[in-house]
């Protein structure tokens, strides 16, 4: 066997969750090196999304998306001032087509409230057609600390704090296989130099494939890993002008939020995501799922023109429930309790709300294992 490289904290996973968790362990001092499988870090989930600032409305109380998604928010947007990361508060209506979802929204209304976001509003159509002039609905309710951010420019801010407090990003760097020692982890990575390391504490923020990660650590008990889930988003870019100013939200469907309007900071539109069950992780946007597409976006925009979408992108959501389970499933965030290791911390379902929750689920990693 070769040298063993010994190091303090390995964070396995460099999209935006990982990175965050890496900075927090490096600012709280620790000795942080970063491991990412793709030659650039936050090249897949956190590059295939909607880029938006969750406000925290829809989640469950006393789940994990809704403890960390509403601190996560003002945490985030505290962060984007101060350094200076392209962001907008453009706020969000969620519209109900009809009567019968107007119940929809007012459940909502609770729901949010409960949850601590205590800005949101309800409207009827008449306001709604007021604020928004093309976006016809019976009611919507309105989420005024929604927003939009650049995930690319948060991620290099990540990234710049990781090296300011000593900490390192090694790319092309894929985990293969790991051991439980006694008090430590074992764990070899491949990539063009590989190395075996022995670290006093390893977080797997692997995303899609933190499943697989501790499936090949020996030692760990295989009923600590969940269930794992993909469901695949397809987005569709429009060509022309946005029709609303807002991001523009039908009421959800089972496993997403419904094909809805998000913006870019150049207030480029595109429409997304569907929810497509999937075996295996593919990006490839099908041109004929835009058939879809154009009914669900008609129900709040009926003005959409024929032939006005283009296929954008997909993403892949790893989830910890299935559509037999509703299709929802709470992040899981297990420190040495649950992976039964004190050198072991593990991450699954970090999908939707993750970003805006970044900071916030790092510093929960942080009090796990550092306690």
């Amino acid at each position: 066997m070769g040298e063993v490289l010994e190091l303090d904290c390995v964070v396995i996973g460099g999209g935006v969750v990982g990175l965050a968790i890496a900075r927090e362990l490096a600012i709280s001092g620790r000795e942080v090196v970063l491991l990412e499988a793709e030659p650039m870090t936050g090249s897949i989930t956190s590059a295939r999304n909607s880029e938006v600032i969750h406000a925290g409305l829809y989640y469950p109380t006393g789940s994990l998306k809704a403890e960390l998604c509403v601190p996560g928010k003002r945490k985030l947007y505290d962060y984007c001032k101060e350094r200076y990361i392209p962001h907008r508060r453009c706020g969000k209506l969620v519209v109900a087509s009809d009567e019968r979802e107007v119940a929809y929204l007012e459940k909502l209304l609770k729901q949010a409230e409960a949850n601590d976001v205590n800005d949101c509003y309800l409207i009827d159509g008449t306001e709604l057609a007021r604020l928004e002039p093309q976006i016809k609905g019976f009611a919507a309710l309105v989420s005024p600390s929604t927003g939009i951010i650049d995930s690319h420019r948060l991620m290099e801010t990540y990234i710049a704090d990781i090296e300011a407090h000593g900490g390192a990003i090694v790319q092309s760097s894929p985990v293969l296989r790991g051991a439980l020692l006694a008090d430590t982890l074992r764990l070899s990575v491949g990539g063009r130099d590989p190395v075996e390391i022995e670290a006093s504490l390893a977080v797997n923020a692997a995303g899609l494939n933190a499943w697989t990660i501790s499936e090949n650590i020996a030692g760990l008990d295989p009923a600590t890993i969940p269930g794992r889930h993909y469901a695949k988003g397809c987005y569709f870019s429009l060509a022309g002008r946005a029709p609303a100013s807002r991001l523009i939200y039908p009421v959800p469907e089972p496993g997403g939020l419904g094909v809805h309007l998000t913006l870019d900071l150049a207030g480029q539109p595109r429409f997304g995501p569907d929810v497509e069950w999937v075996e295996t992780i593919d990006y490839d946007v099908d041109p004929r799922r835009a058939d879809k597409f154009y009914a669900a976006i008609r129900r709040y925009w009926p003005a959409l023109p024929d032939g006005a979408l283009q296929p954008a992108y997909a993403g892949m959501r790893p989830k910890v429930a299935g559509p037999d389970g509703g299709g929802g499933g709470d992040f899981i965030i297990q420190g040495y309790e649950a992976t039964g290791h004190p050198a072991y911390a593990a991450l699954y379902g970090i999908e939707s709300p993750g970003l805006t929750s970044s900071m916030a689920i790092a510093e929960r990693v942080k009090s796990l294992m550092l306690a």
